[in-house]
């Protein structure tokens, strides 16, 4: 006879293990047919297109006028062609309130109720679109009490008229399976009304369910084209953006192994040749070899900064080195180098100094960086004089310099000294002039402005 001990534990080779049984039957399991299944998502796919947010507000959006007729219309007609839709809807909704008025010949009053509650849902479609639905649906046997004709049940002329252009205009507006739900509840709605109100004068469910049938299949193809249309047209912009992308990082990546084989090798050269060349000449003056040092360090320097400027142009999510890029606090050594190549400059610094933001130090520092380098070609031999006024609105900038003089002959450009430094200017939002001083030589004049902090004021 064998026993079994329930949730209890045993000792097999020295393991314990402990064995629970449940005692629920199968009959409170969580699994579930397939069927059930399905029913839940079809009621699920019910209450979220026509349950959930029936009174929600969605107006319908004007008409754009740039289409290919609108575009030829004068400028108020074009203007009120926005309002294409509208103006449809108010029409449909007044063709309708005519039929269901002819259907009627008692009173005025019964007359124009059967008119008005048919076309009222069909107003509504302007502004709230699934509550149409459901209002055509509640005032169809209240019409159909109106009706003083032998009218087939359920529908009236007019509320026919209008459930159908309600049914089409709300579909318009919604998914397809929005209006599959539409057809089958207003077949049931009718089956229904034959049952249970249904007298000798025959029935028009079946005319409503295809003629219904037919309208609403035409407006779905209709969006299901659309909508293809749409994402056809959302894909080639992508693909439009991203050829666009890589021929733009195919054009820097060209530009970048141009500048490497270019500027690259010649400043290596450079900086080779200014390193060997103090061992050529036999007991060289101080002098000579504090220049070619310079030269070589310059050398040196620029290879590094075209190595993080190339950086920036292969790649596009080139990340920046960690080293911090200058500021006005490096300004000192900037001077230091340039008077070492030979040229006099003076800085002269007014108001109170501060810290300002990294974009604006940054750009300052480029900006004098540049002058100086033009006034070294292009004005050899001249002095220059920097100055820096730090004023609560921003900082002002003037680089100055004189005419050449000695022998060196100036250097041409190009020009793009000038245009980079009024680039970074208007990156800011602040000022800039350039051109010849009253004495022959050369003034930039910048103004960076910076917002004023409270701890400033």
């Amino acid at each position: 006879m064998l026993t079994t001990t329930r949730g209890g534990p045993h000792t097999v080779h020295g393991v314990t293990e402990t064995h629970t049984h449940s005692t629920q039957g199968p009959k409170n399991s969580r699994f579930h047919s397939p069927e059930y299944d399905l029913a839940v998502g079809v009621l699920q796919g019910l209450r979220e297109d026509l349950l959930e947010d029936t009174l929600a507000y969605r107006p319908v959006p004007r008409r754009g006028i740039d289409g290919p007729i609108v575009r030829r219309l004068p400028d108020r007609l074009r203007r009120r062609a926005a309002w294409a839709p509208h103006a449809a809807v108010v029409a449909l909704a007044l063709l309708v309130f005519v039929m269901g008025a002819d259907n009627t010949d008692g009173d005025e009053i019964q007359a124009v109720l059967s008119g008005l509650l048919p076309a009222a849902p069909v107003l509504l479609t302007l502004v709230r679109p699934v509550a149409a639905f459901w209002a055509s649906l509640a005032v169809t046997p209240f019409v159909q009490a109106l009706s003083t004709y032998w009218d087939p049940q359920p529908w009236t002329v007019g509320a026919f008229a209008g459930h159908l252009a309600v049914m089409t205009l709300v579909s318009l507006r919604t998914r397809p399976r929005t209006a599959a739900w539409m057809w089958v509840l207003t077949g049931v709605y009718g089956i229904f009304a034959e049952t249970v109100l249904g007298d000798d004068n025959g029935s028009n469910t079946a005319p409503m369910v295809v003629f219904s049938a037919l309208v609403l299949l035409v407006v779905t193809v209709l969006q299901i084209r659309r909508e293809a249309k749409q994402e056809v047209t959302a894909e080639r912009t992508v693909t439009e953006q991203e050829r666009s992308k890589r021929t733009l990082l195919e054009e820097r990546t060209t530009i970048a192994r141009e500048l490497h084989d270019v500027v690259a090798h010649h400043m290596s050269v450079v900086a080779i040749q200014a390193e060997a060349a103090p061992y050529r000449v036999e007991n060289p003056p101080p002098e000579l070899e504090k220049a070619f040092a310079v030269i070589r360090e310059n050398a040196v320097v620029a290879l590094a900064e075209l190595r993080r400027v190339l950086g920036v142009v292969r790649a596009e999510d080139y990340e920046a080195p960690d080293t911090p890029q200058p500021t006005l606090a490096d300004l000192d050594g900037l001077l230091a180098n340039v008077r070492d190549a030979g040229l006099t400059v003076e800085k002269v610094v007014t108001g109170a100094v501060r810290e300002l933001p990294q974009g604006v130090e940054l750009s300052a520092y480029r900006i004098v960086q540049e002058a100086l380098s033009n006034s070294l070609r292009h004005a050899p031999g001249a002095a220059a004089r920097v100055e820096l006024g730090y004023v609560l609105g921003g900082l002002g900038i003037r680089i100055v310099n004189g005419p050449a003089t000695g022998l060196v002959k100036a250097s041409p450009g190009a020009g793009h000294g000038i245009t980079g430094m009024r680039e970074r200017v208007s990156m800011l939002n602040g000022e800039m002039t350039a051109g010849p001083s009253d004495d022959g030589g050369y003034e930039v004049a910048v103004f960076l402005p910076v917002a004023v902090t409270e701890d400033a004021t």
